[in-house]
């Protein structure tokens, strides 16, 4: 009897040491949410960090969990503590993935300075806060993997919305870069690019306060782009399609550098890079200006 306990002991050791950890900021809706519940019952610890944090939920069957924590991109305090928190509990963290972000739109004339950070403050900076904080534990493990949610809008530039195409675009450029500086160490590095994607990113979009105004150039322009931006989110790809491309690649042995979800985007991301500037500009300006 005492043989057959110490076995079940030893496998239920064996098991833990062999399930994988892995940390999602903005996980409490859409993208986040939908790839931590994918990872879960693909058998892996989920740390689900957002700012309201949620309810634990375990797998249909095997060791998965997710585990809900509350956690600000924008403290690096409070990253930390969550790191910590993980280390604690799993002695490992195999993988980071950086989800959290938010939306505001106006024109460029129209956003003010402190406007503008907020939408960079989250989107770049709170990414960069997390994947730094997770370098030191993945080079101490001689692994570990980065995913971070880009967009197609740092490939296409979305008029009324530059300050989200630009923080998208300085999160991809950054990844690349990171790629190349954390080879050596066994890390990893994937960005995911979507497209039109329904989630409540749509309705939790914010506006420039001198946007709103009716006296502005730009307001009836800005209304029609983003609205025609809103329908298209409404109507484009279910969160769980992008979700499970990200869960794909923190499960894959070997990552892609660079994953664009749904073969028309992969299409449009392609002509950006190969039309003349010109063109692809005029292009948007008749979808969007």
């Amino acid at each position: 009897m005492n043989l057959i306990i110490s076995i079940f002991a030893a496998k239920s050791f064996f098991n833990l040491m062999e399930t994988k950890v892995v940390l999602i900021t903005g996980a409490s809706a859409g993208i986040g949410l939908s790839a931590a519940t994918q990872l879960m019952e693909r058998g892996v610890r989920v740390y689900a960090a957002s700012r309201r944090g949620g309810n634990s939920q375990k797998a249909s069957s095997g060791v998965g969990e997710l585990i809900p924590v509350k956690m600000d991109v924008n403290q690096p305090e409070e990253i930390a503590s969550v790191v910590a928190q993980i280390l604690k509990e799993n002695n490992r963290l195999d993988a980071v993935i950086c989800n959290a972000g938010n939306g505001i739109a106006g024109s460029i004339e129209d956003t003010s300075n402190e406007e503008m950070r907020y939408q960079l403050e989250t989107n770049f900076f709170g990414a960069v806060n997390t994947i730094n904080a997770c370098l030191p534990v993945f080079r101490s493990q001689g692994y570990g993997k980065v995913i971070a949610t880009s967009s197609v809008a740092a490939v296409v530039p979305i008029p009324f919305q530059a300050f989200y195409s630009a923080g998208k675009a300085a999160l991809s450029i950054f990844m690349q870069a990171l790629a190349i500086e954390v080879k050596p160490f066994g890390i990893q590095c994937c960005t995911i690019l979507p497209g039109d994607t329904k989630t409540d990113f749509t309705s939790a979009r914010k506006y420039a306060e001198k946007s709103q105004s009716t006296d502005s150039v730009y307001y009836q322009t800005m209304k029609k782009s983003v609205g025609r931006m809103e329908k298209d989110e409404q109507n484009g790809m279910e969160a769980r399609i992008v979700a499970k491309q990200m869960a794909d690649q923190a499960m894959r042995k070997s990552m892609k550098v660079t994953v664009v979800p749904g073969f028309q985007y992969k299409v449009i991301c392609w002509l950006f890079k190969i039309l003349p500037t010109r063109i692809s500009l005029w292009v948007v300006g008749l979808l969007y200006g």
